[in-house]
């Protein structure tokens, strides 16, 4: 598969502006209740209608926005627990219209993780062409070494090792020393990214 295409778009988005570590970079006042419920999701004892009775709870107290609100309840359709990925597509539409609806300077954001976790169930379901294109999307809208571990990632499970590879070396040369630290991290914890540790 001839991935050049992909390379120019990535690439053209490889520069001096501001990156960040992770996908979704959540609001200050949110990630105590986020994290909360990333832990639970994590917690083999909790039930998927015990979370997301968590997560409904924050979201009426006013601990999380209905964003973050859909993001969980989507994780956990996602999730190994449940696999209902039907109901995980309806979330990221509603995730859409409610990005578009609000607008304002966190709608760019909002919509790379609307890419991100169409990304996800498409990864899931075994589509890794269809993932790497969302993937990548997520990546134009949104400069982190999240969504661009998620490109490698897609590049490797359609067994394009090479061109992994390949994309690895191009954009490390380009990339600023912040997001290259923060993208050899994932490399080295990622189990999936393994055969990428040698070329850290």
């Amino acid at each position: 598969m001839n991935h050049q295409a992909l390379y120019d778009r990535i690439l053209q988005k490889v520069d001096g502006q501001a990156y960040l570590a992770y996908a979704d970079a959540v609001d200050p006042a949110q990630r105590e209740a986020m994290a909360a419920l990333g832990a639970q999701i994590q917690d083999p004892s909790v039930g998927a209608d015990q979370v997301r009775a968590s997560a409904r709870a924050a979201y009426h107290d006013g601990r999380i926005d209905q964003f973050n609100l859909l993001s969980v309840l989507h994780v956990i359709a996602s999730s190994p627990k449940v696999r209902d990925y039907a109901e995980a597509a309806r979330l990221i539409a509603e995730k859409e219209l409610l990005a578009i609806r609000e607008g304002g300077t966190a709608q760019n954001s909002r919509l790379a993780s609307v890419e991100r976790h169409r990304g996800a169930v498409a990864y899931l379901m075994g589509d890794h062409a269809v993932a790497l294109e969302y993937f990548s999307r997520a990546f134009e809208r949104q400069r982190s070494a999240g969504n661009l571990a998620n490109v490698l990632n897609a590049l490797i499970r359609l067994g394009d090792r090479d061109e992994a590879v390949d994309l690895l070396r191009q954009v490390r040369a380009t990339l600023p020393e912040r997001l290259n630290a923060d993208l050899a991290e994932m490399i080295s914890v990622d189990p999936d990214l393994a055969l990428l540790r040698r070329e850290l």
